[in-house]
């Protein structure tokens, strides 16, 4: 059983641990445990996979009406809870993060089933917290999360990735092709995430006209809520928009510098690229996750981060980046150094020791 969603920060890597798992092991049946109304009751039978939807929420940060209703839905999920995993009798639950993930590992730890947590974040989440003095085993993909978690029982195994970007060196020539890019030029990538950032979009929108100058092409993804805002920009010389893109390994092949958020999965994908990158993490993320995951990789001098509010220096920072040529050598050098490619596989070794 597999319980975590909310945001695809938490969904991707349970349905990779699931996808692993099935291919290891014979005769193996899975069931996720989700939030009613979140996006992991479409992304997980889209996976394939059978999911059942709790009715549970997170408490609002700020003073909120909705938050009445929180011990009403708290009860409501772990009775329920209960009740799946009395009925369908799972060998280990795993739990990614998210709302789903408390009720429904606190509950399997209460019938003793060996639990496991995969923790995607350098600083851990309210539910993980909470689950981490009764599960087995707590898989980590940052070093001092012995700060929040007992020692004994953190694997050092890295966030789970798509396995097409584990070597992207070799699609650099059709990565060009597949997006109709000028070899000899250098390629700015903008990523704001699927649904978009705006800030960032907003920030490139105020510089275009000064990174053109600097012979570059860019490929800028807008995200899907801010596609209509942007698209005027597409196929003006040297840039293209996109509100998604597919073909992630392709796009990562092409760049030579990227502006990115900064949720776990995209650090840890970026670490296995190894090119230079501008973080500017989202303020707007619980317990201000994205900036203490950036600062990770800032303090081993293998990226540079931009706040939102500092948002001013912007062009400062990204000229003092492009053009110099052995900062982005070092950085890129650096953030490789950080990568660890066999995170999906890890996780699956600690949960077969589990069910051995």
């Amino acid at each position: 059983m597999l319980s975590g969603g909310g945001t695809g920060g938490h969904i991707y890597p349970a349905i990779a641990i699931a996808n692993e798992l099935k291919s290891r092991i014979k005769n193996v049946n899975f069931l996720f445990v989700g939030a009613n109304d979140r996006m992991e009751m479409e992304k997980v039978p889209q996976a394939g996979y059978k999911i059942k939807g709790l009715n549970i929420s997170g408490l609002n940060r700020s003073l909120s009406i909705k938050n009445l209703t929180f011990p009403f839905k708290l009860i409501d999920s772990l009775y329920k809870a209960k009740n799946i995993i009395k009925e369908y009798k799972p060998d280990v639950v795993i739990g990614t993060g998210g709302f789903a993930s408390g009720p429904t590992l606190f509950m399997a730890n209460k019938k003793n089933i060996p639990t496991l947590i995969q923790e995607q974040n350098s600083f851990p989440g309210i539910t993980n917290k909470f689950l981490a003095k009764n599960v087995q085993n707590i898989c980590v993909a940052y070093d001092g999360l012995d700060k929040y978690f007992p020692q004994d029982k953190i694997i050092m195994t890295g966030n789970p990735v798509r396995q097409d970007i584990l070597d992207i060196s070799k699609k650099r020539e059709d990565a060009i092709k597949h997006f109709k890019l000028d070899g000899s030029k250098k390629t700015l990538v903008v990523l704001g995430g699927s649904l978009g950032a705006r800030a960032i979009n907003q920030i490139i929108e105020k510089n275009l006209q000064e990174l053109l100058k600097n012979d570059l092409q860019i490929i800028w993804q807008t995200g899907k809520l801010y596609f209509d805002d942007y698209k005027k920009y597409d196929q003006k010389e040297g840039v293209q928009t996109h509100a998604f893109i597919q073909k992630m390994d392709f796009l990562y092949a092409a760049a030579d510098i990227l502006i990115s958020r900064a949720g776990a999965g995209t650090i840890s994908e970026l670490c296995l690229v190894g090119k230079p990158v501008i973080f500017i993490p989202s303020p707007n993320v619980a317990e201000d996750h994205q900036t203490k995951n950036a600062l990770s990789v800032v303090k081993n001098n293998a990226a540079i981060m931009i706040k939102e509010e500092e948002l001013k220096e912007f062009s400062e920072q990204f000229d003092k980046l492009f053009e110099d040529d052995q900062l982005q050598k070092e950085l890129s050098k650096n953030i490789k150094n950080m990568a660890l490619p066999n995170a999906t596989a890890k996780i699956a070794d600690a949960v077969e020791a589990l069910l051995n």
